[in-house]
């Protein structure tokens, strides 16, 4: 069985909005095709939405109102033990481009950290979507003297 690349990751919320505003705005995500589940939610791409992809991100929307129809489909999980990671403990990308990092992080009120990896040549930038998740951004070694 060999296993290739991460095909996405899945958040629960109870603040769908924020969620979404977040990895449109800060990441620069797309919104995009979602099946009709019987649960609120979106999917994020990184990209067109193409047929064969089913997204990078996908916003999992809790609705107290009506919580049936996700406890069905993903099982009930309890609602204080979404914030944070939990046992995972971050999401990353490759990017490039860290000045527009910076001014995309700023303008959002994006707290973030930053440092270099000795002998990886990586730069990394880390910071928290609104549940608290952290994503991690893997920038070429050199980025830091090319922001200056």
């Amino acid at each position: 069985m060999p296993i290739g690349k991460l095909d996405h990751y899945s958040i629960r919320t109870l603040d769908l909005e924020a969620s979404r505003r977040f990895y449109t705005e800060v990441m620069g995500f797309q919104v995009g095709f979602r099946p009709d589940f019987d649960f609120p939610g979106v999917w994020l791409y990184n990209g067109a939405a193409y047929p064969d992809s089913c997204g990078v991100v996908h916003i999992i929307g809790i609705d107290p109102a009506n919580p049936e129809g996700l406890k069905a489909y993903l099982g009930d999980r309890d609602v204080a033990s979404l914030d944070g990671t939990g046992t995972v403990d971050h999401m990353a990308f490759t990017a490039t481009g860290l000045v527009d990092i910076r001014k995309r992080l700023e303008r959002h009120g994006v707290q973030y950290r930053e440092r270099s990896v000795p002998g990886l040549g990586l730069h990394q930038v880390f910071f928290e979507d609104p549940s608290r998740v952290t994503i991690e951004l893997n920038l070429p070694a050199d980025e830091p003297q090319r922001a200056a």
